[in-house]
């Protein structure tokens, strides 16, 4: 893939009195996520991948371990006074300002050799996400965004584009990405995304990091699940923000720790929220 660091909107490229607070992260984010991919595609599909299983019952793979440890060499380097939170080798550092990071995201999809999987890298600034990369590179897709620089988007052929959340104003007429129904079951809300499909006019649930960006390029209106922790979408939420949409926690609040997401084009957030809240 090509680098998307050179591809930087306008404002985040010009002279230091115009540029954003955060263009300077999102360009070294854009870096990581160069380097991620390298490694990353490096044993994709490889015969003798090497596989084990964590202490929680989920898989890893030599290739998770190899992408966070070669983004964290780089910020070790760069960003020595700045946190690290990553998947696989935990905290450290500050929290003040920390890079979250999930080198991995879709392992199951990794270790089949399906390529729906990213590599996800945010910059949280007092628990705050301000800029985000979701990086698909076994699909030639990537996607960026943070504070005050928009959201934008790359395709294999090159082509850089700006991404904004659809208009779709009537939760009759939207399409949303419930994720995982094995996720609603085991909270207990099987009740609540039944009355979610119900209402809408298209439900799938694509999974992992993908719908996100679906949800930021304006061809989903909701996304939500259960069971994440900030490394699975931190980078989501400043690229949805940017795109114009809002992010929350399933019950409206403005947090990433609370194990739970509701992604939306924002005009239809409140009433997702009170349907399910099950709210007449």
């Amino acid at each position: 893939m090509t680098s998307a660091a050179s591809d930087l909107p306008r404002a985040a490229t010009a002279d230091a009195s115009a540029t954003p607070a955060f263009a300077a992260d999102l360009a070294l984010a854009l870096r990581l996520a160069d380097a991620a991919d390298a490694v990353s595609m490096r044993r994709f599909d490889a015969p003798d991948l090497d596989i084990r299983t964590k202490a929680d019952h989920t898989h890893v793979t030599e290739a998770d371990l190899a992408t966070e440890q070669a983004i964290r060499g780089i910020l070790a380097t760069e960003r020595p006074d700045e946190g690290v939170f990553g998947e696989e080798f935990g905290s450290t550092g500050s929290t003040a300002r920390q890079w979250i990071i999930d080198p991995i995201d879709g392992t199951a999809n990794y270790l089949k050799g399906i390529p729906m999987w990213a590599t996800l890298i945010a910059l949280a600034v007092d628990g705050m996400p301000q800029i985000g990369v979701v990086s698909q590179p076994a699909l030639g897709r990537r996607w960026w965004g943070g504070t005050a620089l928009g959201a934008w988007t790359s395709t294999p052929d090159g082509a850089t584009r700006q991404i904004h959340v659809s208009e779709v104003s009537d939760v009759a007429a939207s399409s949303v990405s419930f994720q995982s129904i094995g996720q609603w079951d085991e909270v207990e809300r099987l009740d609540d995304v039944v009355r979610l499909t119900r209402a809408v006019w298209r439900d799938r649930a694509y999974g992992d990091a993908w719908p996100y960006m679906l949800l930021a390029e304006g061809r989903l209106e909701l996304v939500a699940e259960f069971d994440v922790k900030e490394y699975d979408i931190a980078a989501h939420v400043p690229i949805v923000r940017a795109a114009g949409g809002r992010f929350t926690d399933i019950d409206g609040a403005d947090a990433i720790d609370t194990r739970s997401s509701l992604a939306t084009n924002g005009i239809l957030h409140d009433d997702y929220l009170a349907l399910l809240r099950g709210s007449p």
